[in-house]
């Protein structure tokens, strides 16, 4: 199924209905907002309420269903929660509904700037307002990485046990599977990594890919962050990697938007560590880190567009995955 599918509108709202979705007995409207690789999403409407609908596409692997389920369970622990997000409201894992598993949470209005080509008024034009951005940013997921994972049901989400552990050796094998090329650095950062795991830490919810692409604000300023997305990648690990990766997509944020009055990189460390009340004190670690784990990753998406046409998009990550696993590399050789 594609973005410009129809949805078959009785049996979403006899689906809707049986599973107490708010609007019961009201006709449905939908639209298509996205299409990609990893979910298809409506918009649909009834009785005065709005809501999404995410869906896996047809024809991809069972990968795209688990995801699924792991963003749905994710956004139920969090509902009542102060970290901002959608409510989900139901999970329908059976593909004989709709075509494919799907799940429907509240819509959330305002912007993202994964959507944008440039920063939208007044924050395109206002350094001072731009500020507030960055700080909403760090601040939802400091929120996250205080919530009490165990009390909200997610204790068995992920196996946070040996996490450091197993990262080097984890990603390493995932870019062994999908090899065609050297990535010089990539065996300097994971020497490193081996070797200067941090010895005291705290398990907590990570999102995963926690970046501007993967979060929403309300229209206008003073800037406020009305919800965290994308929550395929979420479990049970180390938080401080989820500020890094804050950190590492500075690079190619400043190839699309003007970063200028933006806090830098100390004070949102130092902002992260307040609020969370986590130590920062391994911070360099987890900026390798995060550099070698997304240097396999988009390695991966490169490899695969090579040779499937679904895969067409990511094949721009060629550059960026050399780029990455070179800073990785470079800073491990730096810090000896």
């Amino acid at each position: 199924m594609t973005a410009d599918a129809t949805l078959d509108l009785s049996a979403l709202t006899d689906w809707l209905d049986s599973n107490e979705v708010p609007g019961s007995g009201e006709p449905v409207t939908t639209r298509a907002l996205t299409g990609g690789t990893t979910n298809v999403v409506f918009h649909l409407s009834r009785g005065g309420h709005e809501f999404v609908l995410r869906m896996s596409p047809t024809g991809m692997s069972t990968r795209a269903g688990t995801t699924m389920l792991r963003e749905y369970t994710v956004l139920r622990a969090l509902h009542g929660t102060d970290v901002p997000c959608a409510r989900a409201w139901a999970l329908c894992p059976d593909p004989a509904v709709l075509g494919s598993p799907f799940y429907v949470m509240d819509y959330i209005e305002g912007w993202s700037p994964a959507a944008s080509d440039d920063w939208p008024a007044p924050f395109d034009v206002d350094p001072s307002a731009r500020r507030g951005l960055a700080t909403e940013l760090i601040e939802a997921i400091a929120r996250l990485s205080r919530v009490d994972w165990q009390s909200r049901g997610l204790a068995d989400f992920g196996h946070p046990e040996d996490f450091h552990d197993r990262q080097v050796d984890r990603w390493l094998a995932q870019f062994a599977d999908v090899r065609f090329r050297a990535l010089p650095g990539l065996e300097e950062a994971a020497t490193w990594l081996r070797a200067n795991r941090p010895r005291d830490w705290s398990p907590g919810i990570m999102h995963g890919d926690y970046q501007f692409a993967n979060v929403m604000f309300a229209h206008g300023a003073p800037a406020r962050l009305v919800a965290i997305i994308d929550w395929e990648l979420s479990t049970i690990g180390d938080p401080l990697l989820d500020l890094a990766w804050v950190l590492m997509s500075a690079d190619w944020n400043a190839a699309k938007f003007d970063l200028s009055g933006l806090p830098s990189d100390a004070e949102l460390i130092e902002q992260y560590r307040r609020s969370s009340g986590r130590s920062v004190a391994d911070i360099d670690y987890y900026l390798i880190l995060a550099r070698f784990k997304m240097a396999v990753i988009l390695e991966g998406g490169y490899a695969r567009s090579r040779n499937d046409p679904r895969h067409a998009r990511s094949a721009g990550f060629g550059a960026i995955s050399l780029d990455l696993a070179a800073r990785a590399g470079a800073m491990a050789v730096s810090y000896g």
